[in-house]
């Protein structure tokens, strides 16, 4: 609850009137940038009685928690299926337990993996994970829907996809495309686009993506909904360079690494069923949300003295 989405969600939350606790194990959050009325708790998913305590009384909860670098998933997978999926079902235990039925899940865009057809439909378009990182998210949506049908679990999965905004993770191991874009631009440095920049992806602000969560939570008797949320626009990552460039008015030296491909060529998200069910619309432009988060995220700026 104290990562990139967990934040915003909580301050939200807070903001409109309610009660949050929160549970993270700060192997990626902290504590800076939450409101103080969120009552936040070091432990982790997989911890049951932990889990027990906490959600006495609870009435929904926003299962937020996973490990999310995909490189780290293909080296150690068992650890992604422990927290990812395992955490998931330990979590789903405990909400049994003490009568919990609502969820929403934040899910990923990466379950759909390399698919000829654009954009992409909960419905029609059939899943083909391609890191364990996306089999763990989709191995969590069908225990999700698995168990709602059998215990009576009330849960929305939205599958999220290419989220950014200020206070998002990155490193070397782990580099989402904006947030890096921007940070060696601004450096006047050497930016390294992989692949020939034409791969596409669907980019959406972080603070629509907390609107479309709230929205989840107010769906009554949801049964098995698995909805995407993106901004239902295909951007190139060459238009993402280009505009990261504009925003940091810089000239770096780019470098295309041909012999490292970034994942699937085209991903954009289908928002019917997001329009239709959730009345969700994402208010934020690419470009608008890129100056945002150059101008609220002082990490990515040059560096002096």
């Amino acid at each position: 609850m104290a990562g990139f989405l967990g934040t915003p969600l909580a301050n939200q939350l807070v903001k409109e009137g309610n009660e949050v606790i929160g549970l993270d194990d700060f192997s990626a959050g902290n504590a800076e940038g939450l409101d103080p009325a969120v009552r936040l708790v070091r432990g982790n998913i997989t911890d049951r009685e932990l889990l027990w305590k906490l959600l006495q009384g609870v009435d929904c909860v926003y299962h937020l928690a996973a490990k999310v670098i995909v490189p780290d998933s293909i080296l150690y997978p068992s650890e992604y299926e422990k927290v990812n999926v395992g955490g998931t079902v330990t979590l789903l235990e405990a909400m049994r337990d003490v009568g919990i039925r609502h969820m929403i899940f934040s899910s990923s865009g990466t379950i759909y993996g390399f698919q000829k057809e654009q954009p992409l439909k909960e419905e029609t378009t059939k899943p083909k994970p391609a890191s364990p990182y996306a089999v763990s998210k989709l191995a969590s949506e069908y225990y999700i829907n698995t168990i709602g049908r059998l215990w009576g679990l009330e849960a929305v999965c939205l599958r999220i996809f290419n989220a950014y905004g200020p206070r998002q993770g990155f490193s070397f191991t782990h580099a989402p495309v904006i947030p890096t874009f921007l940070k060696q631009s601004a450096a006047r440095g050497t930016v390294i686009v992989h692949g020939d920049g034409h791969n596409t992806r669907d980019f959406v602000y972080v603070d629509d993506v907390v609107t479309a969560l709230i929205l989840a939570s107010k769906i009554r008797n949801p049964q098995e909904l698995v909805i995407n949320i993106g901004s239902g626009i295909e951007t190139s990552v060459q238009e993402v360079l280009d505009l990261a460039i504009k925003i940091t008015g810089s000239k770096p030296e780019i470098v295309y690494n041909q012999r490292r491909l970034g994942g699937p060529d085209r991903m954009c998200a289908d928002l019917t069923l997001a329009r239709k069910l959730l009345n969700y619309e994402p208010k934020v432009s690419l470009e608008e949300g890129m100056r945002l988060t150059y101008a609220l995220d002082r990490r990515l700026h040059k560096q002096t003295g």
